[in-house]
């Protein structure tokens, strides 16, 4: 049994963190979140200790250390733009670091961390887990068997309804989160350049507050993407389901289903980076240089191969004044 910290619980995706800790048979032991509203903690850890301060609960993780009871994994579900500082907390503790995505926001934060790796006892793992997919991995062995000189046409679409309490937090501050591409995206563009290889080009069509979209050229497809958060960006036949999320990947005219997969894969994660097979922090580098880049290229408008979707009339920020 390997004894967990877990820093950002009160997070969305930190209820997964944890039902992976449990769920893999290891002890959560303490965790750290400014906010307090952490009941979920008692469907998996009621004894798990908690602090709304850093440096209390750096002091608790110290006396730990000192009680004799090591800590193994800090598992890393906080803001963006703070995971590089929590990730180094973790390898200054000589644990194991598992670290939600984006892993950082700039592609020379990688360099850095991996430094510090290199100087620690401990390593930093990240949860990619659209790779364990059994279709997405079933699509990537497709394509490596196929004729190696195809290239595919993909159409990316993801569409996941925000209220206006997205662009009070964290989310909608691009210094903090990345901006919609990195928040959301990211898992996507991985995914693609796992399967279809490396990048050739990359241009962008559309950035605002609720939505990008744009085009990339991968060594074995091409790819038109559309991304958003604004509810009326929705098909109107997901919308009659009574659907605020629509998901779509279609490669060739086919469309490839994942929904299951896309949240109920962090226990798999976690198992293979328990048994030391987990990817690593240089294995996100590609999605992280693909998503750095869409936040700072130069925005061409609809002209060239765009994604349909990025036809739709443009929104107001929700805060902005008439």
């Amino acid at each position: 049994m390997k004894n967990f910290a877990l820093v950002g619980a009160a997070g969305y995706i930190a209820p997964r963190h944890m039902k992976a800790i449990k769920e893999t048979d290891n002890k959560l032991v303490a965790a750290y979140d400014p906010y307090d509203g952490v009941g979920i903690m008692d469907s998996f850890f009621p004894n798990a200790d908690f602090f709304v301060e850093f440096e209390r609960f750096d002091r608790h993780i110290e006396k730990l250390k000192r009680n004799n009871t090591p800590l193994d994994f800090v598992s890393v579900c906080s803001p963006n733009y703070l995971h590089d500082s929590h990730i180094r907390f973790g390898l200054r503790r000589d644990a194991d670091v598992i670290c939600e995505k984006p892993i950082v926001l700039n592609p020379w934060n990688i360099d850095a961390l991996e430094d510090v790796e290199k100087e620690s006892k401990g390593n930093i793992y990240t949860i990619l887990q659209l790779r364990h997919h059994p279709s997405i991995m079933a699509l990537k062995k497709k394509v490596e068997e196929g004729d190696p000189d195809k290239i595919y046409d993909i159409d990316l679409s993801y569409l996941t309804s925000r209220g206006h309490w997205y662009y009070t937090s964290w989310k909608g501050d691009v210094s903090k989160s990345g901006g919609i591409a990195t928040n959301i995206g990211v898992h996507f563009y991985d995914m693609l350049t796992w399967v279809f290889g490396p990048l050739k080009s990359n241009m962008v069509h559309i950035h605002t507050h609720d939505r990008a979209a744009g085009y990339l050229e991968l060594e074995k497809a091409r790819v038109r993407w559309f991304l958003s958060i604004n509810y009326d960006t929705i098909p109107e036949t997901i919308k009659a389901k009574g659907m605020r999320t629509y998901r779509s990947i279609t490669i060739d005219g086919e469309e490839i289903e994942f929904s299951g997969g896309f949240t109920d894969l962090h226990t798999v994660s976690y198992q293979h980076i328990l048994q030391g097979t987990g990817y690593r922090i240089g294995d996100t580098r590609q999605a992280i240089e693909i998503v750095h880049d869409i936040r700072n290229k130069e925005v061409i408008g609809l002209v060239g191969d765009y994604h349909p979707l990025a036809k739709g009339e443009l929104a107001k920020h929700p805060f902005e004044r008439e």
